[in-house]
């Protein structure tokens, strides 16, 4: 099996770049980040596989640098400054600098991806990631002054928060196709998309809530959101995330049934590889020290799920 070799591939890597110290490199070895690549482009060839992988690296690398750490994560101002060097090398107009580790992984990336993808495509996932990056500006601002955001504001931003979508913008040229600009834009194809993120980021919710809880009040979890906005107890917060995911679900297959009626091999490919998303990423967390070591001394929030 090619996802081993390629976690391998990746994780030596991630530590030659120098984006993480030695101990959080070996932390990221035990939670086996590769097979999140796996799990979730079950079918793509192993180049692919490997490109993908380094990508997901990138940002989990990043998250923990930048938005989880105390020097960034908690001060919208000092994020927001850091951000102009990796948008210009997204855009392909500077060099990063050599002292630079997470600029010169990302323009490594840039590259790599441009080879593997047709113009549109990249620019696509670039559109995405400078999405990606200036939310991790509203979610430090939220830790800076202590909020937690409405349900409203919560949902939307979720789905730009959690990276989700700049993997969903590498399906197709991960895949070996591609979808049109109409098909990418498409009202079928985009609220399929926006209910994949949900529910992709309302698992990681449930399944990361005892982690963040000690380490950021999980203030960006849906359970707390909806605990504070309305006044539920964590258990009933709990449930309502769940019904909130089953109704997403029922939504999800009646949108497809419509979309089936229309659309081409290439958005049918799409679609199929939003479903390998949201099953990858639970089978993912399920096996992921990332995940599952926040939970052995608290097992009563397992059993609630």
């Amino acid at each position: 099996m090619h996802a081993s070799e390629v976690d391998a591939e990746s994780h030596a890597w991630l530590a030659a770049s120098n984006m993480l110290n030695g101990e959080t490199i070996e932390h990221f070895r035990r939670s086996k980040i590769g097979l999140l690549a796996a799990r979730t482009n079950p079918t793509v060839p192993r180049e692919s596989l490997r490109l993908l992988n380094d990508w997901y690296n990138w940002l989990f690398a990043f998250d923990d640098a930048f938005c989880e750490g105390e020097s960034m994560g908690h001060r919208a101002s000092a994020l927001a400054r850091a951000l102009p060097p990796l948008l210009e090398i997204l855009d392909d107009r500077r060099k990063p600098d050599a002292d630079d580790p997470f600029g010169l992984a990302l323009n490594e990336l840039l590259h790599r991806i441009c080879e593997a993808a047709t113009p549109a495509q990249v620019d696509r996932w670039r559109i995405t990631v400078k999405e990606y990056l200036f939310a991790q500006v509203w979610e430090a601002a939220n830790r800076e002054v202590d909020l937690i955001p409405t349900p409203e504001d919560y949902i939307l931003m979720r789905r730009i928060t959690g990276a989700t979508y700049t993997c969903f913008a590498l399906i197709d040229a991960g895949g070996g196709y591609r979808l049109e600009a109409e098909e990418w834009h498409h009202p079928d194809v985009r609220a399929l998309s926006d209910m994949a993120c949900d529910l992709i980021g309302w698992d990681n919710d449930l399944l990361s809530y005892a982690k963040e809880r000690r380490n950021d009040k999980a203030r960006h979890n849906l359970v707390t959101v909806l605990a504070t906005h309305k006044t539920h107890s964590i258990q009933d917060a709990l449930i309502e995330v769940s019904l909130m995911h089953n109704e997403v679900i029922g939504a999800f297959q009646a949108r497809r049934a419509a979309l089936d009626r229309w659309a081409s091999l290439p958005v049918r490919k799409y679609v199929r590889g939003l479903e390998h998303w949201v099953r990858g990423h639970i089978a993912f967390s399920l096996g992921s020290a990332r995940y599952v070591q926040a939970w052995p001394d608290d097992t009563r929030w397992s059993h609630a799920v």
